[in-house]
């Protein structure tokens, strides 16, 4: 069964995002990031210049080079080239999440943010996932 956490509290979610799958590329991980393609693009510009001195490899899901590639953007998880860790950036339950190892949400605190991810909260757990919370900050 996919292992659910959930990034509580987090502030801005894009820029936690990119701290999550830098630490997940630090340990070797795999991550397939999924969001509406506006957000990808905004997520892919903050992964180049959240910090200066790093680098984090990753592309789109279409590019050549994506099964070689720890960090992969998508819209669409039939184009996800592994299936280890997802990272859902989207507002909406990943239509094929079971596939992965392990489920990663990140909640920020706009108010949208925080009813979509009560939503999908609730969705887990009606289906019987084990939720492990992850609460930032106060």
């Amino acid at each position: 069964m996919t292992r659910i956490d959930f990034h509580t509290n987090v502030g801005d979610a894009l820029l936690y995002a990119c701290r999550l799958v830098r630490k997940a590329y630090l340990a070797d991980q795999q991550v397939v990031v999924l969001a509406e393609p506006a957000r990808l693009r905004t997520f892919d510009e903050l992964l180049w210049t959240f910090s200066p001195l790093e680098f984090v490899p990753h592309c789109m899901a279409d590019n050549a080079e994506a099964v070689q590639t720890p960090i992969v953007l998508t819209a669409d998880l039939e184009r996800a080239p592994h299936h280890r860790v997802l990272l859902n950036l989207g507002a909406a339950v990943p239509p094929q999440f079971a596939r992965f190892e392990r489920l990663l949400e990140v909640i920020g605190d706009a108010p949208e943010e925080l009813a979509s991810g009560r939503e999908r909260y609730r969705f887990y757990r009606d289906r019987g996932y084990t939720l492990n919370n992850y609460r930032q900050g106060g």
